[in-house]
């Protein structure tokens, strides 16, 4: 499969180079998923997908053209070709497109490729009686766990040519608290593996996760508004960092001129404590990429380090645009470095502030102000983990936060995706009734 593959993608770039590219990309993949459905607390499906992907790029004069398909035949192959050279010829010219040099190229086999659907339904049956014996007030609305094996294959018509055969199993996890007619707001869990020798209750935060949301079945109401210490759940810190370095450090905000961070390279914009890196090589990173969309061999790479920016997010075109390096990938496989203080003894510390599951709120602002609604939350008070709140507004600015770390957790959150810890962050205005 892997061989075939890898002359469909060279195929097709000779294509476009027949069509008149002066310079052609392409990629195909296909993929095998067995999956298995749970629907309101019961095994409602296990079916067997196959997917096949072309994605065809042109530039020619300078100029891009991008064409995707679900085959990748001779015939598609060559209407694909003509489509995307009209496609480029529509678009502005821009000499910044470009692709990977040549470097080396290489084969690449990760996780564990082909599927036990044995061991698969046994693990989900597990989860299901572990749910009901040891957390009786959650239902799971909704449970879908899956194998998928992917075979990969990139060229271009600089030479470079990389495959992968790769398989994990993913596990995403719909739920909610129930008792009588009280009940919790949905929370969503979940996990990527290579390995089934451990239950899934074990993997990332899953157990954590339902312990809280039967906590959230009863919830109270913040009284006034105050300044407090956020405590942040791994799993919000993940979406946090992803607002923060996409409009800071990623390419919407500096070719734009608006990130705050668009000439501080090298200079400091957090805490000491703070290292970012984004690292798809990373051990605990299940089946991470090992290319990019353009034909670079993946690198771990830091974002910030230490509490200084160290490099942007960016891809090739941003790079020649901008005069600026390039990203050495382009994953958002966030790696956050841990602290030196237990998540107890953080809480232990804070007189009065929100421990917060998930954030609901708009984009933040190019400046980073940010103002949204606290969900699955609770109250610290004096030291101590107090009830769940309903929804508390919270309101800060991401650049500031940084740069108020309270402190940083010695745990850190593996979910196969990223690896994170808990952040506390002081000066976070939190409002109630």
């Amino acid at each position: 499969m892997i061989e075939t593959l890898k002359k469909t993608a060279q195929d097709a770039v000779a294509a476009l180079q027949a069509a008149g590219a002066d310079k052609a990309q392409a990629s195909v993949s296909y993929t095998v998923t067995h999956e298995f459905n749970v629907d309101g607390g019961e095994f409602s499906l296990f079916r067997t997908l196959f997917d096949k992907q072309l994605a065809m790029t042109a530039i020619q004069g300078g100029r891009k053209g991008v064409v995707a398909q679900n085959r990748y035949d001779e015939e598609t192959i060559a209407e694909s070709a003509k489509a995307c050279l009209e496609a480029a010829h529509s678009a502005q010219p821009d000499e910044n497109w470009d692709f990977a040099p040549l470097s080396q190229n290489e084969d690449f086999v990760l996780g564990e490729v082909k599927p036990d659907t044995d061991k698969l339904f046994f693990r989900c049956q597990e989860l299901m009686a572990a749910v009901k014996e040891r957390y009786p007030k959650i239902i799971m609305e909704q449970m879908i766990v899956d194998h998928k094996e992917v075979y990969r294959a990139q060229a271009n018509s600089y030479g470079v040519l990389f495959s992968a055969h790769q398989g994990c199993y993913e596990v995403q996890l719909m739920f909610s608290g129930h008792d009588g007619d009280k009940a919790s707001s949905f929370f969503g869990s979940g996990v990527i593996t290579d390995s089934l020798d451990k239950p899934f209750l074990e993997l990332g935060s899953i157990a954590e996760d339902f312990e809280n949301v039967e906590k959230q079945i009863e919830t109270t109401v913040v009284e006034g508004k105050f300044q407090g210490t956020m405590v942040v759940m791994p799993g919000c810190v993940g979406s946090l960092f992803y607002s923060l370095l996409s409009d800071f450090a990623g390419e919407g905000g500096l070719l734009s001129g608006t990130s705050p961070w668009k000439d501080k390279l090298g200079e400091k914009v957090a805490d000491d404590r703070i290292t970012i890196s984004l690292a798809p090589l990373d051990e605990r990173i299940v089946c991470g990429s090992r290319t990019t969309g353009e034909g670079f061999r993946a690198e771990d790479f830091d974002v910030i380090r230490n509490g200084k920016l160290n490099a942007f997010y960016l891809g090739l075109y941003a790079s020649n645009k901008l005069k600026l390096p390039r990203g050495k990938n382009d994953s958002f496989n966030v790696v956050v470095a841990s602290g030196d203080t237990p998540i107890a003894d953080i809480i232990a510390s804070i007189d009065k502030g929100i421990l917060v599951g998930r954030f609901s709120g708009g984009q933040p602002s190019s400046n980073g102000d940010f103002s949204g609604v606290a969900k699955n939350s609770f109250l610290i008070e004096h030291g101590k983990i107090g009830p769940a709140l309903s929804e508390t507004m919270i309101s800060g600015n991401l650049a500031d936060m940084l740069m108020r770390v309270r402190d940083i957790s010695s745990e850190q959150v593996a979910d196969g995706m990223s690896v994170l810890p808990y952040m506390a962050f002081d000066g976070i205005t939190i409002s109630g009734k």
